[in-house]
């Protein structure tokens, strides 16, 4: 599957790929009559009238094989790390979650099943970090709520926070109500067999470099494809400022502006 996206995502790749190994493959076909002309006239004084030409031939295709063989070494450089970054959005849209928590919670479901209908931040550290990056949602829960953006805690100590919301049961603006609901809802996502989750979040943070023990967060585009990741608090603010809302009058139009992919 992650193969086949990255065919998706540059179709053209693997064309310019067959063009570099041609080249190389005429570049080393010239420089081989080159050479075969060259050694004579080498050895042969008489001959040795058109050797620098030869010479000069036999150098221009020498480094069109190693300009092309860098090109394709690049561009297969390129492919291999896409591959990989797929294949880890592959194995994260196959971990599970839930909505809701403990026996209340509702069925299990791949996190893939959202793709398109919302935007994950992934928020992975100990149960006081995840506290607190509730508290910092708080004040804008309905813009990011506009913006389908929802957020997925996993306390990586085992002490998940009861995340609920202050005045839970009333909140103004109740004209909207749906857009209240959507808000309520922002924090209920629990992550199911965390051990697969840990598993994932270690190998992401060995390939960043980051320490295991450190809190991160992981932000999602709509399409499922990874949009930011740091270290510390979700930046809430900057998502509200950078995410279009998927309603009203930017709808469609913008849905896809979720900036580049990691």
């Amino acid at each position: 599957m992650a193969r086949i996206r990255s065919e998706v995502l540059s179709p053209y790749r693997s064309v310019r790929m067959f063009f570099y190994l041609a080249f190389m493959a005429s570049g080393a076909l010239g420089g081989l009559i080159a050479l075969t002309r060259l050694l004579p006239a080498l050895s042969d004084p008489a001959r040795s009238a058109g050797a620098g030409e030869t010479l000069r031939g036999l150098g221009i295709d020498a480094a069109a094989v190693a300009l092309f063989a860098f090109l394709y070494a690049r561009e297969s450089k390129a492919k291999d790390a896409q591959v990989a970054r797929l294949a880890r959005e592959e194995r994260l849209s196959r971990l599970k979650l839930r909505v809701g928590s403990g026996d209340a919670g509702g069925r299990p479901f791949a996190l893939g099943e959202l793709r398109g209908t919302a935007r994950l931040v992934i928020v992975a550290g100990p149960g006081e970090f995840v506290a607190e990056s509730f508290r910092r949602s708080q004040p804008l829960l309905r813009e990011l709520a506009e913006r389908a953006v929802l957020a997925v805690p996993f306390a990586t100590d085992g002490n998940a926070p009861e995340l609920r919301l202050d005045g839970d049961g009333e909140e103004d603006g109740a004209d909207d109500d749906g857009l209240a609901r959507r808000s309520k809802r922002l924090w209920q996502l629990t992550p199911v067999y965390t051990t697969e989750w840990a598993q994932w979040l270690d190998d992401q943070k060995k390939l960043a470099g980051v320490p295991p023990d450190s809190p991160v967060y992981l932000s999602l585009r709509m399409d499922g494809r990874v949009r930011g990741s740091g270290v510390g608090y979700p930046p809430w603010q900057a998502f509200v400022a950078q995410l279009p809302p998927v309603k009203g009058m930017w709808s469609g139009l913008l849905d896809g502006m979720d900036g580049r992919v990691l």
